[in-house]
């Protein structure tokens, strides 16, 4: 177990005591390190009036819903399955900046729908202090439907985050960063349920064949991919016989071209080529219509 720091041992106090207020909660739960210590916090002041929720759609990478199912079990909180449908939505699909504001308006809409039968005061999501400083355009759909922040409230950051997991000993402590596959899709480009899957294979075959946990397939326009890699990694995939098996396979997935991104892996890399004026110009709904 690691030891915390007076701080963090102060805000691991006020998490749990703030989320105890709330009375009966639901984590809105991707099985991410974020959620996980939610989860946990939550089953520790709400008892069996705590559940983890996890949405499940063409977005969520192979083998995501089976670690939320695992991770739920290790920390003894009441889980539930929530399919959600923001593949029908057209503001979705056009991917714009502002996607994911619609999917999380769908997921927080469907997550209310459900409150009433799951027994739910209020929701809860694992945005974290770091996460301020980014472009996150779903948490202006966390505040329109009254989600609370609980990380963000007390001051977590990142490293706080995994510290206090590790504490409690959850297995995802050290768990990379899985956002959603349409975070891959190059913006303007449609998002469509066959290119999400693309994108999820050609990542499945490479974290295989590299042993590397980290990594993006970021599907450009013009059916190319561009390979996001440790730069650790880039030697053998440089080898002749690699290099030739990675480039059939992608192609085999309906890829037209393969590159190597030479800066490597880079999480969020997909917003460097919005300017900031860009972003903040982007049009997001008081209401998703």
């Amino acid at each position: 177990m690691t030891t915390l720091t007076d701080r963090q041992t102060r805000q691991r106090d006020e998490l749990v005591s703030r989320i105890a207020q709330w009375g009966r909660v639901g984590v809105a739960f991707s099985g991410g390190v974020d959620s996980a210590v939610v989860a946990r916090a939550a089953r520790e002041a709400c008892g069996d009036r705590a559940v983890a929720l996890t949405a499940v759609s063409p977005s969520l990478a192979s083998g995501e819903w089976e670690e939320a199912e695992r991770q739920a079990r290790e920390i003894g909180i009441r889980h539930q399955r929530v399919d959600t449908t923001e593949f029908t939505d057209p503001n979705y699909l056009r991917n714009a900046p502002n996607r994911c504001y619609f999917c999380k308006t769908e997921l927080y809409t469907r997550l209310e729908a459900l409150a009433p039968q799951l027994g739910i005061d209020v929701l809860l999501n694992g945005a974290n202090l770091d996460d301020q400083g980014d472009w996150r355009p779903g948490m202006q759909a966390a505040r329109e439907h009254a989600v609370r922040s609980p990380l963000v409230e007390v001051g977590l950051t990142k490293a706080d985050v995994r510290a206090l997991a590790q504490h409690w000993g959850l297995s995802a402590w050290d768990k990379p960063a899985t956002p959603c596959l349409s975070s891959r899709i190059a913006y303007g480009l449609e998002v469509t349920p066959e290119r999400v899957s693309r994108v999820d294979q050609a990542e499945r075959y490479l974290r295989d064949l590299l042993q590397q946990r980290e990594l993006r397939v970021r599907h450009e326009p013009n059916d190319l991919a561009r390979l996001e890699l440790s730069l650790d990694c880039l030697p053998r995939l440089l080898d002749p016989g690699v290099r030739q098996q990675v480039s059939t396979t992608l192609h085999a997935l309906g890829f037209r071209f393969v590159t190597l991104d030479l800066d490597g892996f880079r999480s969020g890399s997909m917003n460097a080529g919005l300017p900031l004026v860009e972003l903040h110009a982007v049009r997001t709904p008081d209401r998703a219509t």
